[in-house]
């Protein structure tokens, strides 16, 4: 199968161009040098290493998996990444968004992001390789003193060392203030490390030389809590005074996970300092660490949601090839002939249904991570002060329902898309069992989707100042609607306003809550209330998209019906794909987002039979 069938490029330039209009960053310094021709060749070449070097690993790497030696504590990751991996980093996708003044290419985000769903729907183990280099760019350029950049920067702009951010702990989970690894100061000015992590992404593998670990620790005298936590870099290897590598240093694999999916990934667990011997430079300042690592958290959640989206992206590409090309069954008006032709299962009506809905929830999810980076872009380069703070609004509050909306829904987009296939969806004869085991951890790692769910609620809104976050995006959301009149039937446009009016009778009843103090009960109806979000913010992105649409259809098909219709259709690519951008925003809006409104209600109930719960109420379980 060619890349075309894992993402659909002609929507990504949709999404890019005609909705986001995203040339017009050309107004801002930093993009003034760039045009819509660099912009598409870069997606260009993003799409020929992920089809080429990524797509091709990808079953691969999951059959293969990793091979962890316990004597050396060394991992090897499938060799068919090997490929991959140079030619991404050959290419320069690493250091893609980084000034050309720091070494990179100074590329928006909205490109950077557009390219790594290529990449992850070509081979998302691979991908989380190349982008920990990025990752680990990002935090030391602005947090690092001169010497500590000096020391690590060069080989990760040229990408020739790896990079991962070692949060976890055994036992601790997602509460970061209950870590137990330790710093204790050097006289050199350097840190001893003693402490253990779990479930580290690229944690160890041979793809590269080095590997620098961005780890949380706590130095020694310093208070509980994540008050008292800091960040130090502690390379896999020192590094001496010329930039070469030194000694090996004090941090090893202690082993790695077996996992539903990603199996070419080194999810790993590390052990610091067992000889005393682990060496790490502090970043920033002393119990500065939660600070310094939730820029990169808030980034990894982000391109979760990415991940997320490229993965069923790609499961849903394969469904409908699958669909063209199974024949099996009688078309439904000739049921009762049993001389009818058979025909392929995209021909049935229910096989189209799971088709439209698998299509307009990716459209709504390309365009709502796409959204985001455009905002993202303004919020870095523009130098009109409000004009960050709105966008900056924008990025807080959707940074939460791209992460766990997204992820939520890819997992119902590739369970829909082995459902298309019947029996052999389940078979790893074909891919899309593996798109589901994949896609699974987007809603667990990087903050679960329950601790994102509380952060919209309580510090994106509820705890917002004026609730500034929220109404930068229905004002959005407002202006959307206004624009859909006269463009838009009204049957489409009338859900999308009275989803906007459920969701501030939902924001006014759970502001009363805080306000008298019914924490229980607010806190109940978090993830509730994230779930609700995200068709709200998929319809009113189905609803702008129409006002292009349908306007560019018409102009392509006119008001012709039937075979004439069908056969502009069949004779014309852009007709094509605005007539199907069309249907796919209009069953979104008309089948998909009225179960929001059951959503509401629910939340609405207030039903407290889980506040009221206890452990003994779950009876046929053992306690221990």
């Amino acid at each position: 199968m060619s890349l075309n069938s894992l993402v659909d490029s002609r929507d990504m330039r949709f999404v890019l161009f005609e909705m986001l209009e995203l040339e017009k960053l050309n107004r801002f310094e930093s993009f003034k040098e760039f045009d819509r021709s660099m912009y598409e060749d870069t997606l260009d070449l993003a799409e020929k290493i992920a089809v080429d070097q990524f797509y091709s690993s990808n079953a691969d790497g999951d059959k293969t998996g990793l091979n962890f030696n316990p004597k050396t504590h060394e991992v090897k990751v499938p060799e068919s990444f090997r490929k991959g991996f140079n030619a991404y980093v050959e290419a320069g996708f690493h250091s893609l968004s980084l000034s050309q003044e720091e070494g990179g290419m100074g590329m928006p985000a909205s490109i950077t992001m557009a390219a790594a769903e290529y990449f992850n729907a070509g081979n998302t183990s691979l991908t989380m390789y190349c982008g920990a280099i990025t990752g680990a760019i990002h935090i030391i350029l602005p947090f690092a003193s001169g010497e500590v950049k000096k020391m690590y920067l060069p080989k990760l702009i040229s990408g020739e060392w790896g990079g991962t951010m070692c949060l976890t702990e055994p036992g601790a989970g997602s509460d970061l203030g209950a870590l137990k690894s330790k710093a204790v100061k050097q006289k050199d000015g350097t840190y001893l490390i003693t402490g253990q992590k779990t479930f580290i992404s690229n944690g160890e593998h041979d793809l590269t030389p080095n590997i620098i670990h961005p780890v949380l620790a706590r130095i020694e005298g310093d208070p509980e809590g994540t008050k008292g936590i800091s960040i130090f870099l502690v390379p896999k290897f020192l590094i001496n005074k010329d930039g070469s590598l030194g000694a090996r240093n004090d941090v090893y694999c202690t082993g790695v996970e077996h996992k539903m999916g990603l199996k070419g990934n080194a999810t790993s667990s590390l052990s610091f300092g067992d000889n005393g011997k682990c060496v790490g430079h502090l970043l920033g300042k002393e119990r500065e660490g939660m600070k310094i690592m939730f820029v990169l958290m808030n980034a990894a959640r982000i391109h979760t949601g990415v991940q997320a989206e490229a993965v069923s992206s790609a499961a849903y590409m394969h469904a409908v090839t699958y669909a063209r090309n199974r024949i099996q069954g009688s078309h439904i008006t000739q049921m009762l002939n049993p001389a009818a032709p058979k025909v392929a299962i995209i021909e049935h009506p229910d096989v189209k249904r799971m088709l439209l809905y698998m299509k307009s929830t990716i459209e709504g999810m390309r365009m709502l991570y796409l959204f985001l980076a455009y905002h993202e872009d303004i919020m870095h380069s523009s130098p009109n002060a409000e004009e960050v703070k709105e966008s900056t609004g924008i990025v807080e509050i959707l940074t939460p329902i791209v992460k766990a909306g997204i992820s939520d829904a890819g997992w119902l987009v590739t369970s829909e898309a082995m459902q298309v296939y019947g029996g052999y969806g389940y078979c790893s004869e074909y891919p899309v069992e593996q798109y589901a085991r994949d896609v699974k951890v987007f809603s667990v790692y990087e903050g679960t989707n329950a601790i994102q769910s509380l952060d919209l609620q309580m510090r994106k809104i509820l705890m917002n100042p004026e609730m500034y976050n929220y109404s930068q995006l229905k004002k959005r959301m407002n202006d959307a609607i206004a624009g859909a009149k006269g463009v838009v039937d009204e049957k489409y446009i009338t859900p999308v306003v009275r989803g906007l009016a459920k969701l501030e009778e939902v924001i006014e009843m759970m502001k009363k809550q805080l306000g008298e103090g019914k924490f229980m009960a607010l806190v109940l109806n978090a993830t509730p209330l994230q779930q609700a979000f995200f068709p709200l913010i998929v319809a009113w992105l189905h609803l702008w998209s129409l006002t292009i649409t349908i306007p560019k259809m018409k102009k392509l098909v006119g008001d012709v019906k039937g075979e004439e219709r069908q056969k502009i259709i069949s004779e014309n690519n852009e007709a094509a794909y605005y007539a199907g951008r069309v249907l796919s925003s209009q069953f979104f809006i008309g089948a998909e987002f009225p179960k929001y409104f059951g959503m509401i209600e629910c939340i609405m109930n207030n039903e407290g039979a889980a506040i009221k719960s206890v452990s003994e109420n779950f009876t046929g379980a053992p306690k221990e």
